[in-house]
């Protein structure tokens, strides 16, 4: 595999587009270095946001599980009461 095969492997293994992926390798061969760092930069922030959502639905899920944990607990407390 070529050096410029095994970047746009990696940039797509990473979640760029094959579009983006291209974009930049073709950047690194003309000597845009700078720019291509600049665009692999962009989308590592937006790989980070996606975490960070990823993230957020998690906890909401934990969240809606501790709140109908509860709801268990209390249904079930008066079940034994009656």
């Amino acid at each position: 595999m070529s050096e410029k095969e095994q970047l746009i492997q990696g940039l797509s293994d990473a979640g760029c587009s094959t579009k983006t992926a291209e974009r930049i390798s073709r950047l690194c061969e003309a000597g845009s270095y700078d720019e291509a760092l600049h665009q692999m930069k962009v989308q590592r922030c937006t790989l980070v946001e996606q975490m960070h959502e990823s993230q957020r639905k998690v906890d909401r899920m934990d969240f809606l599980i501790r709140d109908q944990e509860k709801q268990v607990r209390k249904l079930r407390k008066r079940g034994q009461g009656s």
